[in-house]
């Protein structure tokens, strides 16, 4: 009889869904179509995910299986990255704005209307404008290298910031490294101390899907798009000032675009935000995504759900 029961608790675990499964799938939002990675009961609290330039979902592999279990993950790649499905150049507005709106629309389509965000780079102007126009839906935010204070822009910014000031034909051309392998390699390496760490796998994929036919030119576009960001910045932080949203910023302190003092400057808005540095670059979870993971899940569990 005891062996009987043990076989039949053996065949329901094996026939039981894991919430850590990840799932790849797809979901039409106005006239794109956005493909994300999902894991975990869709009952649980939701994290959705926002990567940066020059990323994709993929960069969140390592939390889906630290975080899943406990948390409903969503992390959908941004027009114009990784698997998104999305309308060329001169066919499609490729602005911070119009990223955030197909964002928005996603999060609709999916039935999102409570969520924690995490942020990284360009995710975190796509966050910003979501929490900033639905603050009701903001559970928490997680921000890894995502800036939202002109201390945090390094001098990394310079060549853009003379495009920004004149959008010339030369001060474009000046640019055109920026949305090649090479350069997004250096990204994944600078400022990272034992370079065994990195993986080849991210830098190697965003470096291809860069390399698209015209993917180099909507790269550059949002890069001189990006001021729009640092002009919305006051507003972004009367968001955090009159909401007060629970922040934890788990930063590569040697990010030579976004400077540790972006992270620190949140404290001026929200005395309570929690930041934690760690001895890496740009993109801290290809080195230290077991420590991030668990800072996440402490945070988290503290202002979502009580751990069991």
């Amino acid at each position: 009889m005891a062996a009987s029961t043990s076989g039949s608790s053996a065949a329901e675990s094996a026939s039981a869904p894991s919430t850590k499964q990840v799932h790849y799938r797809y979901k039409q939002a106005g006239n794109v179509n956005v493909f994300y990675r999902e894991a975990g009961d869709d009952t649980a609290p939701v994290l959705l995910m926002l990567h940066g330039f020059a990323g994709s979902s993929f960069m969140f592999r390592d939390l889906f299986s630290q975080l899943a279990d406990r948390y409903h993950l969503i992390a959908p790649d941004l027009p114009a990255f990784g698997f998104t499905e999305a309308p060329g150049q001169g066919a499609w507005a490729y602005t911070f704005d119009q990223l955030a709106e197909t964002i928005d629309r996603f999060t609709e389509e999916l039935g999102l209307h409570r969520y924690a965000l995490m942020v990284h780079d360009y995710g975190a102007p796509v966050g910003w404008r979501l929490a900033a126009a639905h603050p009701e839906r903001v559970t928490a935010i997680i921000s890894q290298n995502g800036n939202a204070y002109e201390e945090g822009l390094g001098e990394a910014w310079a060549p853009v910031q003379r495009y920004w000031r004149e959008p010339t034909p030369e001060n474009r051309s000046a640019l055109q490294e920026f949305p090649t392998p090479a350069s997004i390699k250096w990204q994944y390496l600078e400022g990272v101390s034992d370079p065994s760490l990195v993986s080849p796998d991210g830098y190697t994929l965003e470096g291809m899907q860069v390399s698209r036919p015209g993917n180099a030119e909507i790269q550059l576009d949002l890069l001189l798009d990006y001021a729009s960001n640092v002009k919305k910045y006051p507003s972004f932080q009367r968001y955090f000032r009159e909401y007060q949203p629970p922040l934890l910023a788990v930063w590569g302190k040697n990010d030579p675009f976004f400077l540790a003092a972006g992270a620190q400057a949140w404290k001026r808005d929200l005395p309570d935000a929690e930041i934690n540095f760690y001895d890496t670059g740009h993109f801290a979870l290809e080195t230290h995504a077991k420590e991030i993971g668990m800072a996440i899940r402490d945070f988290l569990d503290r202002h979502l759900c009580q751990p069991d």
